[in-house]
């Protein structure tokens, strides 16, 4: 299955997947090949990516839309940053941006607060 994820500045991410988690406006959902097709609004959180090697990546969104067919996912975000780096202050740069972006996208500081302990732990793991 493969994903495309884009803003208005350009591709934040494309390529094979196994499978992807995402902040649904009603709840995290997941998404495998084969899912049925869906389209949905998103809202501010961590699109999480499962690769075919089994390496996962995170990137935090403010707000966006989802298509899902059952082979390929297409996102469509306002904002988006990959939480990634080749060392621990690239990381670190990653994790303070993201968590911005979702300060500034929402006023709920336990949206913020649960989003932010996400991308912590799972920076841990990268």
């Amino acid at each position: 299955m493969t994903i495309d994820i884009v803003t208005s500045l350009g591709r934040i991410f494309e390529g094979e997947i196994k499978e992807a988690t995402f902040p649904g406006i009603e709840g995290e959902f997941g998404v495998l090949e084969g899912h049925s097709p869906l389209m949905t609004n998103l809202q501010p959180g961590v699109i999480s990516i499962k690769k075919d090697n089994g390496k996962e990546e995170m990137i935090a969104i403010n707000w966006g839309y989802v298509e899902v067919t059952p082979q390929k996912v297409n996102v469509l975000a306002e904002g988006a940053v990959p939480i990634q780096g080749s060392d621990e202050n690239e990381i670190a740069n990653a994790i303070e941006k993201a968590k911005d972006l979702l300060k500034q996208a929402t006023d709920s500081d336990a949206l913020v607060a649960s989003v932010s302990a996400k991308i912590d732990s799972a920076a841990r793991n990268i």
